[in-house]
């Protein structure tokens, strides 16, 4: 209990009075008393906090950039009027700055026995889950001058999904993807190496493709059309150790890796193709196998909210053998790491060999664009040497680039904004020229 600024207010406004024109201990006694006479009854006239029935519904999911609305549904259960403040406290990664304080606080008054129903809005600024903290009541008398408080814990978790912004680029790898296929209204053919059909030849045809059993059959020459590999098996493998928490514009390299991944999956399963993901650093942080192609993307964006990056160094050789673990069978592994030059040279390429002699290995890498941006500078000492730093770097990256394509590596190293996109047509060129 506590007694407000409106009793402090009236309290101070009686005493001046008598302070002024007959000033004594009797007379201020006297105000004061009255006005803790009035602040006992106004507590006692208020409604109990502890006995108020509360419960949450709403949301339990949102992607990142968008609002999760959560409604709290305060139950008056007592014989009085309940004039209360309501705050619901929630981590602040769960709103924009500075926004918190209007988003939280409630106004509310409920007559006995019934129910009114608040909603807080949510704008999480962070992936992962976001649980509610306590909800604190603050219950006022009629007169305001007494207010009783208590906090009653309803839990609540609204689970913020990556924001999947790469997805503007999914139609037009789409239409590629069908035109690799062959089922367009250009009726062009893709370079795979699975059969689809025999059709007439006509002049600029490969006459490698043509089929003499057939045309041995027929009066006309018959040449075989392709289409690109179907049901392969893409394994997406996320490295969540320190290099993934450095940042890269206003995102960490894991948010922009993420981003790239679920592009990649997308457009896989509509090529036909099977994805699994895996996320390690020095143990398993996050495993999808064997979902179907409707089910692919929800249980790879739930997956992958909780991810944070852990800020130790990767163990090369345990990711290595998970990987082999997860895909048996030759796949197209996709590694999302740095292009630094110590982890790969100390962790990665001592253990490569494994993984490409079994199957076909894609690294995906995020580029800084500060780095970028320093190396364009120039007009003083100072930016001069950044962008020879910049330079240096970049050469760096460069030659481990180049030496893990020796490797047999394919390698994709671009900027947070053109990474997904990158990949993508990465993918699609393996597909086309069959080394799936």
């Amino acid at each position: 209990m506590a007694p407000t600024g409106r009793a402090a207010l009236l309290a101070a406004l009686g005493t001046l009075p008598v302070g002024l024109l007959a000033p004594s201990w009797t007379g201020i006694l006297a105000v004061d008393g009255a006005v803790a006479l009035a602040c006992a009854c106004d507590a006692a006239l208020a409604a109990p906090v502890r006995r108020l029935g509360l419960t949450r519904s709403g949301d339990t999911s949102v992607r990142l950039g968008d609002s999760a609305d959560v409604t709290l549904t305060v139950t008056n259960t007592s014989r009085r009027r309940l004039r209360a403040r309501i705050r619901d406290a929630w981590p602040p990664s769960s709103w924009q700055p500075g926004t918190e304080t209007a988003a939280s606080r409630h106004t509310l008054d409920v007559p006995p026995g019934e129910r009114r129903r608040l909603t807080t809005r949510l704008r999480p600024t962070r992936r992962g889950d976001r649980t509610a903290d306590r909800v604190t009541v603050r219950s006022y008398g009629p007169l305001g001058l007494f207010a009783r408080q208590g906090s009653h814990e309803v839990p609540w978790t609204v689970r913020v999904l990556p924001p999947f912004t790469s997805r503007k680029h999914l139609p037009s790898k789409l239409a590629r993807l069908r035109e690799l296929d062959g089922r367009t209204s250009l009726l062009t053919r893709g370079e795979g190496t699975e059969f689809d059909s025999l059709r007439e030849y006509v002049p600029g045809d490969d006459t490698r493709s043509i089929d003499w059993r057939a045309t041995a059959r027929q009066s006309t020459l018959a040449v075989r059309t392709w289409r690109p590999e179907r049901d392969r098996h893409i394994l997406l493998v996320l490295d969540t150790g320190r290099t993934s928490a450095g940042r890269v514009g206003d995102i960490p390299r894991l948010d922009a890796a993420l981003d790239a991944a679920l592009l990649l999956a997308a457009l896989a399963s509509r090529a036909g193709d099977r994805v699994d993901l895996l996320a390690y650093d020095r143990r398993v942080r996050a495993l999808v196998q064997g979902k179907a192609a409707g089910q692919l993307l929800p249980a790879l964006v739930n997956a992958m909210a909780p991810l944070e990056p852990e800020l130790v160094e990767t163990d090369a050789r345990g990711l290595s053998a998970a990987a082999l673990r997860s895909a048996p069978r030759r796949s197209l592994i996709v590694l999302f790491t740095s292009l630094d030059p110590a982890p790969v040279e100390e962790g990665l390429l001592p253990v490569l060999s494994s993984l490409t002699d079994r199957h076909t290995v894609l690294l995906a890498s995020v580029a800084d664009p500060h780095i970028a941006l320093m190396s364009a500078g120039r007009g003083s000492t100072e930016s001069v040497y950044g962008a020879a730093s910049a330079a240096q770097s970049e050469a760096d990256r460069h030659r481990t680039a180049e030496r893990l394509t020796r490797h047999g590596v394919h390698v994709v190293d671009a900027l947070p904004d053109t990474l997904a996109p990158a990949l993508a047509d990465a993918y699609l060129s393996l597909k086309a020229s069959g080394r799936l």
